[in-house]
């Protein structure tokens, strides 16, 4: 009930490709920390088991000691989902020795247009990092996980799918600590990500 409470809009904001990106309200702190909106307290996040493009099943439990970025994209987005991807990117790309400390688990919200073969062009196309997973599954399995999330998906057109657009800091414990909108920005991230790194003793 919390986190619908948090993510009221859900029902009423739809994002992004080809419209307005989503912009997700949240409670934070009254000293900004976090370029992000801090979420206070901590939330656990819910579970994700989905599987990469390679067929491997991947588990935002296995990520248990690392920071995950949670996003929603599809591959066939042409505005809001390849800025979100190319800035939680940069963020990687910018972290240096500490990215592999930090995860992105990309979740499709196109289960027919997120082929294995599809993805596995746009992770080449976007020159995504190797801790970027970007997941998929069958309808059902998807569906789960976006309920589990409070992310609709709704397809638009049959190239266009509006859906709910944000982005979700996971600490190594597995629970959220910021949130950002569907304009997320890699100096956001990459500040959040340090201002966690230095407190966890892991920043180098």
């Amino acid at each position: 009930m919390q986190r619908i409470a948090l993510l009221v809009l859900v029902a009423a904001v739809l994002a992004g490709c080809g419209s307005s990106p989503a912009k997700i309200s949240v409670p934070v702190t009254p000293k900004r920390t976090f370029a992000g909106g801090a979420l206070t307290p901590p939330r656990p996040a819910p579970p994700i088991r989905l599987h990469d493009a390679a067929g491997k099943t991947v588990t935002l439990a296995a990520q248990r000691g690392r920071y995950v970025l949670v996003t929603f994209l599809y591959t066939h987005c042409p505005d809001v989902c390849p800025l979100i991807a190319q800035n939680l990117n940069a963020a990687l790309t910018s972290l240096g020795a500490d990215a592999n400390r930090v995860s992105v688990l990309a979740v499709s919200v196109d289960p027919k247009g997120d082929t294995p073969s599809a993805v596995r062009s746009y992770t080449r196309r976007m020159h995504l990092m190797r801790q970027f997973h970007y997941l998929i599954g069958t309808r059902a399995e998807l569906r789960r996980t976006w309920a589990a999330w409070n992310v609709l998906s709704v397809r638009r057109s049959p190239d266009l799918v509006d859906h709910v657009a944000y982005t979700a800091l996971v600490d190594p414990k597995g629970k959220e600590r910021v949130l950002y909108g569907g304009q997320v920005h890699a100096k956001d991230v990459l500040h959040d990500l340090h201002v966690l790194l230095r407190k966890s003793g892991a920043a180098t």
